[in-house]
């Protein structure tokens, strides 16, 4: 019985997927081990990151904050503001938005850096001069996302805090001491040891993904390429 076009493309490429994860985990534990390249990464990675991060976890501090004090207004409980908003961010929101935030900025410009390099056949000439592409490009990036994205986590968790005491001041007038002590009287170690391990797992993900992408990115053409002669 044959399987729809859909259904064994899908399976197909899950199973080139898993190969690809399978690779990676031998890889990344076999010396020669590239420190260099890893910081590179995760400099481009992590640092350059920063910026857009920012101001995305300021701004969801902020909007979180201004819409959610006039539902607890209506029952008296705005001085739980603070830390309602402390809570959802470190244990939640922050590591989802942070996520898809690098999602969508490392994960496209990894895929599309990759890609590019497949397709002029510098991957092929790096293997040709005895380097491992696979341990310089992939391992060096999927560490640099999995690691950065923890550290970008508890900044965006602070800045979205910080947002937070701005936007409880809009409207009362609470001092940054009596605010510090709402939060971090709410908040406990388990709040935070989870949502940092999501978070290494988020990077995981993205860094494998994007780097999947475009590392097979030649080879998906080609398949595409006899698909359309066969057809």
């Amino acid at each position: 019985m044959k399987l729809p076009k859909g259904i064994s493309d899908l399976l197909h490429e899950t199973g080139q997927l898993s190969s690809f994860v399978v690779r990676f985990f031998k890889e990344g534990f076999k010396p020669r081990y590239e420190w260099e390249e890893l910081f590179k990464q995760a400099f481009i990675n992590g640092y350059k990151s920063l910026p857009l991060v920012g101001i995305t976890a300021f701004i969801m501090g902020l909007v979180l904050t201004v819409q959610s004090r006039p539902t607890l207004a209506e029952f008296g409980a705005t001085s739980w503001l603070p830390a309602m908003i402390a809570i959802s961010i470190v244990r939640e929101i922050g590591p989802v938005i942070t996520a898809l935030i690098c999602a969508g900025k490392i994960g496209s410009s990894i895929g599309a850096e990759l890609g590019s390099m497949k397709v002029t056949e510098q991957i092929d000439a790096m293997e040709v001069s005895g380097t491992n592409p696979f341990k310089f490009l992939v391992v060096t990036r999927v560490l640099s996302i999995a690691f950065m994205l923890p550290i970008l986590v508890i900044l965006a968790d602070l800045i979205a805090i910080y947002a937070c005491y701005i936007g409880v001041n809009f409207k009362d007038v609470v001092s940054w001491k009596l605010f510090y002590n709402k939060v971090f009287n709410s908040l406990e170690y388990s709040d935070f040891i989870p949502a940092l391990v999501k978070s290494f797992f988020f990077g995981l993900t993205i860094g494998l993904v994007g780097c999947f992408k475009g590392y097979n990115s030649q080879k998906e053409q080609k398949e595409l390429d006899m698909l359309q002669i066969l057809l």
